[in-house]
Parts: structure tokens; sequence; C-alpha cells
């Protein structure tokens, strides 16, 4: 069996080259998406747009959906076009998309803005793993996956990293370095990206797309595939409160003042944004450690039992104002990640027929884009009602009979709330404890919880009555 290092040397230039693009592309785009959320309802006088919860949630909740929708058809397009053209449009896109989404300020500008980038997004996501099945082969696809997963966590923890560092000084500055980040990767393709071998077709693109849909048909008329895509919805909407609902909840409710006290010795300060970079350190550090546990299991078990590892983590997430406490349930969250997300990518491969996995792997992203849909309506005014400090604080000064002017152009979130806590005689943190005491926003918790635990109790029934145990092996009988 041939060492790692001689593996890792077969993989050829083009391998190489597009796991650098990947790297950059999710630098680019974790640092913005990380910090979409807060960009999106922080207050207007922070530079962000001071938007309301459920628009945030319309916002991020449809365009992500898109983005995961869409490579079904811009694969296709990719295929009939060339990797080549299309990298370098989806580069294009991308830096329009993210200067268009730092110099847009109403909802409907926003809007149009997010679903641009989306589609640049779309244009992208397919093409880097078509690559990197094309250049590798049985000896070489595992560690040449592993290398592609690897390159993505990287990114994933570069991009909200410096963006957490920079935002608080300027919010453009997030978009600047998105833009110069995939401004990098164009010249990379326009320079060093050669077109990978693939088949020339006279098909037509419209043919070519229909002939898309009409498979993806074909493979969900496996009912207990389905239903089994169907649970993975709920697992994908608890995860992906990592992204919607978690920056703006620490934001409002953890006190960063003592965690950065007690990490003083840093060179740099914990921020909403860049804490939530952890998950993909943690993914670093420990993937192969937790990869090796969870090879022990099915992958319905390990899946059964990292979802409930996840609903732990989203407890330990929201139900606290200690910093400490959240990087703890940051860790517990990736940990059930680790255990979940790769075994549902290897079930849908072992699952699928001999001559369908291409099928079946393409629509294994359509739970995760209808959980993105779904996701935005949990974290817009289902989270507002519950956990938003803005929110609870309204009621509260309703209740109170206090009159204080309406949030507008001139008159901001950060000055209604120092408005109000004059008005009720406290300062900032006390006025946050009261809320935090009185409103209980922490209870949002069984909500994010409660879905990805409804996920687990669903696959254990999945697998108990329509698969009786067998895992895989019933799975079309």
């Amino acid at each position: 069996m041939p060492s790692i290092a001689a593996v890792i040397r077969k993989l050829p230039r083009i391998f190489w080259i597009s796991n650098l693009m990947e790297l950059f592309e999710r630098w680019a785009w974790y640092g913005f998406y990380n910090s979409l959320a807060l960009y999106l309802t922080m207050s207007r006088d922070t530079g962000a747009l001071g938007f309301t919860d459920a628009q945030k949630g319309i916002i991020i909740g449809t365009g992500s959906m898109l983005l995961y929708f869409l490579p079904l058809i811009t694969g296709a397009i990719a295929d009939r076009v060339g990797y080549k053209k299309i990298l370098l449009a989806s580069f294009l896109s991308y830096i329009a998309g993210y200067f268009m989404m730092g110099h847009f300020q109403t909802f409907g500008w926003v809007f149009f803005a997010y679903i641009f980038l989306a589609t640049a997004g779309a244009l992208f996501k397919p093409i880097i793993s078509a690559v990197v099945a094309k250049t590798t082969d049985e000896e070489t696809s595992s560690i040449g996956f592993g290398i592609f997963y690897m390159m993505v966590n990287i990114g994933g923890f570069i991009g909200p990293f410096i963006a957490g560092m920079v935002y608080k000084l300027d919010w453009d500055y997030v978009f600047y370095l998105s833009m110069g980040v995939i401004a990098i990767n164009f010249f990379i393709a326009l320079y060093f990206f050669h077109e990978p071998s693939r088949e020339e077709s006279d098909e037509p693109l419209g043919r070519k797309v229909l002939t898309a849909f009409r498979n993806i048909l074909v493979t969900l008329s496996d009912w207990k595939y389905v239903i089994f895509l169907l649970i993975m919805v709920l697992f994908w909407t608890a995860f992906n409160q990592l992204y919607y609902t978690f920056p703006t909840f620490i934001n409002d409710w953890v006190d960063f003042d003592k965690l950065n006290a007690s990490l003083s010795w840093l060179p740099w300060k914990f921020t909403p944004v860049g804490i939530t970079s952890l998950d993909a350190f943690f993914i670093i550090v420990l993937q192969l450690f937790i990869s090796s546990l969870a090879m022990r299991f099915k992958p319905l078990h390990a899946m059964i039992v990292g979802f409930l590892i996840l609903s732990a983590g989203l407890f330990f997430m929201f139900s606290t104002r200690s910093g400490w406490g959240v990087i703890f349930g940051l860790l517990v969250f990736s940990i059930g990640e680790m255990a979940a997300s790769p075994k549902f990518t290897e079930y849908v491969g072992r699952i699928a027929p001999a001559d369908k996995k291409a099928l079946y792997m393409g629509t294994s992203f359509l739970p995760i884009a209808a959980a993105h849909f779904l996701a935005g309506i949990l974290s817009g005014k289902t989270y507002s009602n519950i956990g938003s400090l803005y929110t609870l604080l309204q009621k509260e000064v309703a209740a109170r009979g206090l009159s204080l002017p309406e949030v507008g152009e001139h008159f901001t979130k950060n000055d209604y709330i120092e408005l109000a806590a004059t008005k009720m005689q406290m300062s900032r943190e006390q006025l946050t404890r009261y809320l935090w005491d009185h409103y209980h926003p922490d209870r949002v918790w069984l909500l994010y919880a409660g879905v990805a635990v409804s996920a687990a109790v669903l696959l254990f029934l999945y697998d108990r009555l329509l698969l009786k145990g067998a895992d895989m092996r019933n799975h079309e009988s």
C-alpha cells in the first residue's frame, strides 16, 4: 500500500490549483457570510443596515436556498460551456456582488444583491468538486477529497477570523477583503487553470438542463430516499443557525468584555464574527480524530449520535451569557457536525445504485437548500419574538408605558436602547441583564436544539421501522 506522501505526489498540478481557488473562495465567502446576519441587523450608526430579523431571514434564507439549488443547473451549464469560462464568470460576478452588498442600503436592493451573489456562488460550487473527482482515481480519491475538505475549512477559518477583527473598524473592509481575495482567484483561473478533460457534447444547453431536472425526478422516485432527505432538512435547519442566529444572539447578550479580559495576553479580541470561526478551527484540528471514531459505526447510527451532540452544542451556545460557555458550546456543536456531516455524504454515496451515484449526490443538496429557507424563517420573526434584545426591549417599553421615538434613518437601534436605558435608570449592561432575567431569551435553545433532536428521533425511527435496522442493505427493498 503506497504511503500518503506517494499518493500526494500523484495528484496533478490542476488539482492543487483548483484547491487553492477553493481555499480563497471559502475565505472570501465565509468572511462575508459569517458576518452577514450582523451586517443586516446591527444599528445603522455602526455602519450596518439596521434591518429587522424578519428581513434578515428572508434575505439569507432565500439567497442561500438558491445557492444550493442552482448547482443542479449550473453544473450542467459548466459541463456544456467549459469550466474555465464559468469560473471567470463566477469570479467577476462575485466581485460585483460583494461590491453591491457593501453599497446598497434598502431592503429590495440588498435582497437583489444577495441573490446575485448566491448565483455567483452557484456557478462556482459544482466546478471544483468536479475537478477533484476528475483528477483523482480509486487510489488517490480519499486523500484528494480529504485535502479538498481541509481547504474548505482553512478558508472557513481565516475569512471570519479576519472579518471579526476589521468589521468594527469599518464594514467596508469586510466587503473589500472578499473582493480582493476573489480578484486573486480570477487571475489564478485566467493564467494557471487549464481545462480538465471533459466529454464534448452537441446537446443543446436547454435540453441538457431539462435532462438534469428529469434525472432529479427519477432519483426522487425512491420514496425511502425522499423520506431520508426530508429528515435531513431538519438537521441542516438546526445547523444553519450557526450563521443565521448565533452571531446576532451573542452580539445582543454575551459579555465579550469579560471573555477578552481573561484572554488579555492574546494579540486580538474576540468578536461575535470572529468567534464563529472557531467552528472551522475545531474541524481542522479534530476532524481526523472524530472521523476515526465515527468510522466504527454505521452511517445512520453515527449521524443520529452527531445530531444529538449538535443539539447539546446548541443548548450551550444559546443558553448562556458567558463567552467561555459559548466557546464550549461551539466545540460540542462542531463535534456533532464532524460526526454527522461526512456520514451524510457517505450514506448517500453508498445507498445509490451503481449507475445513479452522480444523480443521488446531486440531489443530496436539495435538503440543504430547503433547510436554508426554513432556517431563514426560524431566525426571522420566530427568533425575534423570543430572543432579540431590541424586540424584547420594545415589549418592556410598551409594558412600562414609556414614550420613545420610532427607529428610523436619524434615530437608530442603538439610540433607542440607550434612551430606553436612561428612562429606565439603568446602564446598558444592567438593561441587558434585566431583559435576560425577565424575558428569558435563552429559551430559544429549545427551538433550535429541539429541531436537531427531532431529526435524531426521526432518523432512528427511519432506521428501525423502514430499514429495520439493516442500514443500507434494505434501503431499496
